[in-house]
């Protein structure tokens, strides 16, 4: 089992991992259609989108949440 604390992170880590991958295939099949070695060229795009969608959502989480108590708050 995880420590409670690491909450934020592993949150911010599912979710990132979640929608880079939804996003990395709905994008690649826009761009490409069908083409042969989707399953290559979308995971390699996956794999690209998840680096860089982790730190982000791991520096912006914190703006976010503020940003929602001030406009709910």
């Amino acid at each position: 089992m995880v420590s409670p604390r690491f909450k934020a992170v592993l949150t911010s880590f599912f979710m990132s991992l979640s929608m880079s991958c939804i996003m990395s295939l709905v994008v690649t099949l826009y761009n490409l259609g069908l083409p042969e070695g989707l399953l290559y060229i979308w995971l390699k795009a996956w794999g690209f989108g998840f680096m860089v969608a982790f730190p982000v959502v791991l520096v912006i989480s914190p703006l976010i949440r503020r940003l929602v108590t001030l406009l709910v708050g």
